[in-house]
């Protein structure tokens, strides 16, 4: 039996540490700094706004640890000796490992801006910077929110819900435009805009003011405008977590290294998560890809490797989702800002604007190859299904009814994609199916 030490209670090392259990009597200890117990990060929001507790972001009752036999340790990793294979932690304690899983995650990305490291000036990750947001807001008449990724919104979102106006700055011209297909952009721009943030685009952070009291009292613009406020909000992306492994004979670039078993170049040391940097990234994806999903099946993938069952990690197909207000979103697959070159794509967009379906195929009839839907639900399975068969667009299209997984009065869209499918590709029009049930009587089709 062997001692297994995860540094990191995030979704990799918990994912991992729970598939060695069912795979093994290993013994484990999973190590972190920031909580007591897992949570569930990306429901931080709800908290501050109200809508859950604490503890309801765990989605262990706290006595799973120690009936699944997975130890638990409170501490901060001050060192790695990966020659005597032992942690140096908090409180001068000393953890032995046989076999070493570091997860350490992310850190928020900081640009050396002026002020950056005032008080009032913070990033939106960890329970500890929850807690600090609760404090920092107190009284505050306007905060500024700096970067326009996902979270960013969501920290726009939270601070709205207590009725404090946002200013939002993004040095694109059109919100997440290098990732989202303009009509997207166009539409989750507006969407923003609708729920009262003040959203400044093509507008960069120059640096941020300290006041009489030393804390953050303004922010400058490359633009040259002085923008007051009382928080400052920096959600400028994050980076890979090397703190702790930097210093060590771990090899890192931008992230820790890993090959197809997510091996470091230190036998029996291993990575996975937001930390990661592939070695060999399959062909058109990113060698750190810092999503939840993507963490959590790297935890699994490790488990069984380590557990004496070698099994590559393969970047699957790509899947990500969010919530913009009370818009959803998901991706499944590749759909860039750009049709690429040898690529085609069928648009449908509600006149709303709160419904969006897209569908990437290669032109000019074949295999699908990605998805987004905006306000729209469809289900996994299928349309990973559809992209890893390659499925031909025409008969996507036919199906498509089978994939929608909003409730069942809600309207159904389908057959407005498919119209707009047959109506720029000349020939045998497709025809959608009919589905079956109370659904496809009273809703199939219909706009909203």
């Amino acid at each position: 039996m062997k001692r297994i030490v995860i540094i990191g209670n995030g979704v990799a090392g918990i994912s991992a540490a729970r598939h060695i259990r069912k795979l093994s009597d290993h013994e484990i200890l999973v190590i972190s700094s920031e909580t007591d117990h897992f949570f569930s990060r990306t429901a931080l929001m709800y908290v501050f706004m109200g809508h859950l507790r604490f503890e309801d972001t765990k989605p262990y009752e706290d006595a799973f640890w120690s009936a699944s036999r997975i130890g638990l340790l409170r501490a901060r990793v001050e060192s790695i000796d990966c020659d005597r294979r032992t942690l140096r932690c908090s409180g001068d304690r000393e953890v032995y490992y046989d076999v070493l899983l570091v997860a350490t995650g992310s850190r928020p990305s900081r640009f050396g801006w002026p002020g950056q490291d005032l008080p009032g000036v913070q990033s939106l990750y960890s329970a500890q910077d929850l807690e600090q947001l609760e404090q920092r807001v107190r009284g505050i008449e306007r905060a500024v929110v700096v970067g326009g990724g996902l979270i960013g919104v969501e920290l726009a979102e939270m601070l709205t819900s207590r009725g404090i106006p946002v200013t939002f700055l993004v040095r694109e011209e059109s919100w997440m435009s290098h990732a989202f297909p303009p009509a997207e952009s166009a539409m989750l721009t507006r969407h923003i805009r609708e729920h009262g943030i003040d959203l400044r685009l093509a507008t960069e952070l120059e640096q941020i003011e300290a006041g009489t009291d030393g804390r953050a009292a303004a922010v400058h613009t490359t633009s040259g405008e002085r923008l007051a406020c009382q928080l400052v909000g920096l959600t400028t992306g994050v980076r890979p977590d090397l703190g702790l492994v930097e210093s060590t004979t771990i090899e890192c670039d931008r992230g820790v290294l890993v090959d197809h078993l997510l091996r470091t170049s230190v036998p029996d040391v291993y990575a996975a998560g937001d930390c990661v940097q592939l070695r060999e990234p399959r062909a058109g994806r990113r060698a750190i890809e810092a999503v939840w999903y993507v963490a959590r099946a790297m935890g699994e993938t490790v488990a069984r490797t380590i557990c004496g069952e070698p099994t590559p990690y393969v970047q699957g197909i790509w899947f990500n989702s969010a919530k913009f207000f009370d818009l959803e979103w998901q991706v499944y697959g590749d759909v860039p800002a750009a049709v690429a070159e040898g690529q085609s794509t069928v648009c449908w967009q509600h006149p709303s604007g709160r419904a969006l379906i897209r569908i990437n195929h290669r032109a000019p009839e074949g295999p699908v190859t990605g998805f987004n839907l905006v306000g729209i639900r469809y289900r996994h399975e299928l349309c990973e299904r559809w992209i890893r068969d390659q499925t031909p667009i025409r008969d996507v299209l036919a199906d498509l009814g089978a994939a929608n997984f909003d409730p069942e009065l809600y309207p159904q869209h389908e057959a407005e994609v498919v119209a707009a499918f047959n109506r720029t590709h000349p020939g045998k029009p497709v025809v959608l199916k009919r589905r079956r049930g109370l659904r496809s009587l009273l809703t199939l089709g219909r706009a909203s």
